[in-house]
């Protein structure tokens, strides 16, 4: 985090690392006499500045001639304990040359010790040590952050492709929501319509959060994608996909919950697994159920001999499907412990009549008073009517 400004009226911590007495003590006479309060903490080597060095030291006086260190040796030393503190660089007459280096290297700045002979200037030269750090960790934190927008953004594109449908009279809508992170983690999803007029969907979750994660989870949505234009569907895609995961996962407690949909041409009935996940609510007029009690069968990466049965869905002529990951149902209603859960969503979806995903994610949001914990996918499908 970046710090704050120092302030005129509050002491600035400083360590003075200077094995010579008459050199402390001229800079604390100095500094004495300036406008700043100084809080002025002395030490004679690197070991001893270790070992003295806290967390509000706002900027490290150094001089490079040291009993256990000496010239850029001593700052580099210094920059690893005191990465984040702004460092001024204290030379003699002769290594003037020095100092540049020393800037060079990392310091702030650095002062020829016989040229300080006013306090003012001392303390300019600590104030501007300083505004000058806290100006290179205030840019680093924001190159930072685009990198990681910028991360982000290929994640996305991994997890969250483009659909691939075509003329259907279908409403297809999905959203993701990062969690606490703020990072994409393995929740994915993705929409196929194959030339038989067959629209196949997935949504998965990869357990934990981070970028392997996250990539083993784009891993996943484009081998299912590569599997079902190939014509693979069912346990077959399920058994590929479970051999995959093993292979590229980084430990073997890693395990992915999905669930497959194949939806008929007609629109009006579709093939399911669930693979541990979160069973889908299907909504036809005014009631919203969950699809199956019980999933088709394990998570992938659990089992090497699993088998998932085929649950077979009849949809109707009109009707909207909602698949979602974990991270919907888990959040908490009224800031308490209590998990909105599977019955708590299909009230809020009877209580409105009807799927709007959007109106359905701020409302979980509202109830969990404070960013989710975890990353929320979710996928809608529905059919108005027959044609």
């Amino acid at each position: 985090m970046t710090a704050e400004p120092p302030d005129a009226t509050t002491p600035i911590p400083l360590l003075l690392i200077e094995d010579d007495p008459e050199d402390a003590y001229l800079v604390e006479e100095l500094l004495a006499e300036s406008d700043i309060s100084p809080k002025i903490t002395w030490v004679r080597s690197l070991a001893e500045g270790r070992e003295r060095l806290a967390d509000d030291v706002r900027c490290v006086l150094v001089d490079l001639s040291l009993p256990d260190a000496e010239e850029l040796e001593a700052l580099r030393q210094v920059l690893a304990m005191a990465p984040d503190t702004a460092v001024l660089v204290l030379t003699g007459l002769a290594d003037a040359h020095v100092g540049m280096r020393a800037v060079a290297a990392g310091a702030q700045d650095y002062l020829v010790k016989q040229e300080v002979v006013d306090g003012r200037l001392l303390a300019r030269a600590i104030r501007y040590a300083i505004e000058r750090k806290r100006a290179d960790v205030a840019q680093r934190e924001l190159v930072e952050a685009r990198l990681v927008r910028q991360e982000n953004a290929r994640l996305e594109r991994g997890l969250l492709p483009v659909p691939l449908l075509g003329d259907v009279d279908l409403v297809h809508r999905t959203t993701y929501l990062p969690g606490r992170q703020g990072l994409l983690a393995g929740d994915f999803l993705d929409t196929v319509q194959t030339p038989d007029g067959s629209v196949h969907v997935v949504i998965g979750d990869v357990c934990g959060h981070g970028p392997d994660e996250a990539a083993l989870g784009a891993a996943l949505r484009i081998a299912w994608r590569t599997l079902v234009l190939a014509g693979h569907t069912g346990t077959g895609l399920l058994r590929t996909l479970d051999a995959m995961l093993r292979h590229e996962r980084k430990s073997e407690e890693i395990f992915t919950t999905l669930c497959t949909a194949t939806i008929a041409p007609g629109l009006d009935h579709a093939r399911m697994h669930i693979a541990g996940h979160p069973p889908p609510v299907l909504l036809r007029g005014a009631e919203a159920r969950v699809v199956a009690k019980a999933p088709s069968g394990p998570p992938l990466g659990i089992f090497p001999t699993a088998d998932w049965r085929t649950l077979e869905l009849a949809l109707g002529d009109e009707w909207a499907l909602l698949l979602y990951t974990d991270g919907l149902i888990e959040a908490t209603v009224g800031g308490g412990h209590e998990m909105l859960d599977t019955e708590g969503l299909l009230g809020l979806i009877e209580e409105r009549g009807e799927i709007d995903l959007d109106h359905l994610v701020t409302t979980v949001q509202e109830l969990h008073q404070d960013t989710l914990a975890d990353d929320v996918a979710a996928m809608l499908l529905a059919r108005k009517g027959p044609p």
